[in-house]
């Protein structure tokens, strides 16, 4: 179990509560608060949609079968949440070792807001990311993953991957140094060349 959070707010706490008290609403609400969370980190360490589907619909699922047996003040439920969600992708990981999806399988909703051009540039660049996030060791993925595009706090991260805080922060100082090395050559195509 994680450490104690003391002191810490967590809504989802009570969402989850009134969930194992039967209230309908609360399951809708802790989906729209979590399940985008989840799938995120999911799809961002495994590469593929629908793979990150099926990790964040498990780990809802697994959230849904331990709110009767919910401690508050154990853990944020995000914290579980995103542990879960991690052991998960660890676990598909595993399995598929060496057998990568090409990242152009990958299909990324266009934004109606954008004109093509920015729309291909940003897809560029995100295939980009998440290529030479899949180049990173899975713990420096991890790590990156949950500081800079789920921006969670560094404790929180230690938490989850139940590490030291100094250990997470060596994660992603190395984690940073490989992804500023691996797209450093990219900087021209990837439209980074003004300044």
């Amino acid at each position: 179990m994680p450490p104690a959070v003391t002191g810490v707010e967590d809504p989802d706490a009570d969402l989850l509560a009134r969930f194992a008290a039967g209230e309908p609403k609360a399951a809708r609400d802790l989906i729209d608060s979590l399940g985008p969370r989840s799938f995120a980190v999911a799809f961002r360490m495994l590469g593929e949609r629908s793979e990150a589907e099926d990790v964040a619909q498990e780990a809802m699922m697994r959230l849904w079968r331990i709110a009767p047996d919910w401690r508050t003040g154990e853990a944020k439920v995000s914290t579980w949440l995103y542990r879960v969600t991690m052991n998960l992708c660890i676990d598909r990981q595993r399995r598929r070792r060496g057998s990568m999806t090409a990242l152009d399988e990958v299909a990324e909703p266009p934004d109606p807001g954008r004109s093509v051009a920015e729309t291909m540039q940003e897809r560029q660049r995100n295939d980009a990311l998440q290529a030479a996030l899949q180049q990173l060791p899975d713990r420096q993925r991890q790590a990156v993953v949950l500081r800079h595009l789920e921006e969670l706090s560094n404790p929180e991260i230690a938490g989850i991957m139940e590490i030291s805080t100094e250990a997470v922060e060596s994660l992603i100082a190395r984690g940073k140094r490989a992804l500023a090395a691996a797209l450093a050559g990219r900087r021209e195509d990837l439209g980074y060349d003004h300044g």
